[in-house]
């Protein structure tokens, strides 16, 4: 399938749930009477795989999903005061579950589950046509894509609400939720078939340039281990997609995040976008994900930046390379001749700018037409050394692979709290990286109280409240949740 065609499909396969109440309220997005599908025609077999897909850009790319994760760590608030109050109180552990914003990401990722659940019904329907062994292997592997994204999305549903429904099919009866341990359990079995069945390749290797494969499946694994404390299969994990050799970091940190760097060597799992070329052309984009951060400068709604504290704190590491390319400062331009409006006091997310001069003649849109990294290469190479040292070995090697692309001195004899330094230099503004690393570490009581803008987090507020409305139309997620 030509890549015009796939993205075509997410664009009819992309529709709406943010209306419903409750997560069960609406058919899966992919699905179409089963009656009007030819199952015997293997060329679209690809299509409901490339729904899920569609519904992973339209739903957790919703702009309210990313804020709600990012604001809960040390060095990021939302922006701004005057508009989203709810939101902005999150950013101080105030949390109120009837808050829109939090309805919101429960359906959303809920939408995601029911849609790779239909998927997979569909693509069962297609492999009772097949004949061959090259036919049920791609079966196989297009399953293991499906079951990734179902697990990537449990994923970010445990870090978020932390005991979570496990919705196994989508006519299941009893909603009571599962305990973290059984989710993880549940991920680790999806993760494991699409490790087995889909290929050894990079993103930007696959026939359908983009889609997730066995390795990415196998850096998920490894952050699911990380979370257990299982420092071992961490290690294994990493190990073998180090080994393996089809992965590199970007050399140019400046436009990792830009155009030049989508879906280079580094990237396991982008969320993907696409422009047919002319101002006037067809555009497929996550809505307003990089609309909601880029400055109003650029176009953009002014929300989410980092504490002006945090900058300082980059510039005593020695940070360079990072730092201007963190770090968007209001009243400056960047070397791309862009200019920043605000305060030089203000510091936006640079990874989520795209400069003007790299965008598709006609576009105005902010970053229109770039991807949204989700995993990266250097998240392997640091959990890879945070695992060493963990297990009493020496993780300066893959440690210092990722200082070198900064052009920070290598250090030796790492530590592990100079492992989690550098995992908040290096994903700074990253899907609530800092913030789950300062929880799996025990870290988060000493870091965010002694921080005056985050000494409201107690223990209770590990994770978000489970939203008033589920609660509301779905009275078993009051029941305790169970180990399975």
């Amino acid at each position: 399938m030509k890549l015009s065609k796939y993205f075509a499909f997410l664009a009819f396969a992309a529709l709406s749930f943010t209306s419903c109440n409750s997560f069960l309220d609406k058919a899966p997005e992919n699905s179409v009477p089963e009656t009007s599908v030819d199952f015997a025609n293997l060329d679209n077999l690809y299509q409901p795989v490339s729904g899920v897909y569609a519904k992973v850009r339209t739903g957790a790319m919703h702009w309210v999903i990313y804020p709600q994760i990012a604001v809960r760590d040390d060095d990021m608030w939302s922006g701004r005061t005057d508009d989203q109050q709810l939101l902005v109180n999150i950013g101080k552990y105030q949390y109120d579950n009837t808050f829109w914003g939090l309805n919101e990401m429960w359906n959303q990722y809920y939408g995601i589950i029911k849609t790779a659940n239909a998927a997979l019904v569909s693509l069962e329907e297609y492999s009772k046509h097949m004949t061959t062994a090259s036919q049920l292997q791609t079966y196989r592997a297009y399953c293991g894509e499906v079951r990734f994204l179902r697990a990537w999305t449990y994923y970010m549903l445990t870090r978020t609400f932390g005991d979570v429904t496990i919705l196994r099919d989508n006519k299941q009866g009893d909603l009571t939720r599962s305990t973290r341990a059984a989710v993880y359990h549940y991920m680790l079995e999806d993760l494991d078939f699409a490790y087995q069945n889909c290929e050894k390749k990079r993103p930007n290797q696959m026939e359908h340039t983009g889609a997730v494969t066995a390795y990415t499946a196998e850096a998920l694994a490894a952050k699911v281990y990380m979370e257990q404390n299982d420092y071992q299969k961490a290690l294994d994990a990493t190990n073998d997609i180090i080994q393996n050799g089809h992965f590199a970091l970007y050399n140019n940190y400046a436009e990792l995040f830009k155009i030049p760097g989508k879906l280079s060597d580094e990237s396991l799992f982008e969320v993907q976008t696409t422009d047919f070329g002319t101002g006037a052309g067809e555009m497929v984009d996550a809505d307003q994900w990089f609309v909601f951060q880029n400055p109003g400068s650029m176009g953009g709604w002014n929300f989410m930046r980092f504490y002006p504290a945090f900058h300082p704190w980059a510039q005593n590491r020695g940070e360079t390379v990072r730092l201007a390319n963190t770090f968007l400062q209001g009243g400056t331009t960047t070397a791309w001749g862009d200019a920043i409006g605000g305060s030089t006091t203000e510091f936006y997310n640079a990874k989520v700018y795209t400069p003007r001069s790299e965008l598709t003649p006609g576009r105005t849109k902010p970053s229109a037409n770039n991807n949204i990294r989700l995993m990266r290469y250097a998240d392997v190479l640091l959990i890879n050394a945070e695992a060493k040292v963990r297990l009493g070995q020496n993780g300066d090697a893959t440690f210092n692979l990722v200082r070198a692309r900064a052009a920070m001195p290598a250090i030796t004899g790492v530590t592990l709290d100079q492992i989690i330094d550098e995992r908040r230099m290096e994903f700074a503004g990253e899907w609530g990286e800092r913030y789950n690393d300062l929880i799996r570490t025990g870290k988060a009581a000493s870091v965010l109280q002694a921080n005056p803008n985050k000494s409201g987090w107690t223990t209770d507020k590990t994770y978000f409240p489970l939203p008033f409305n589920q609660l509301d139309q779905v009275p078993a997620l009051k029941n305790t949740p169970k180990n399975n």
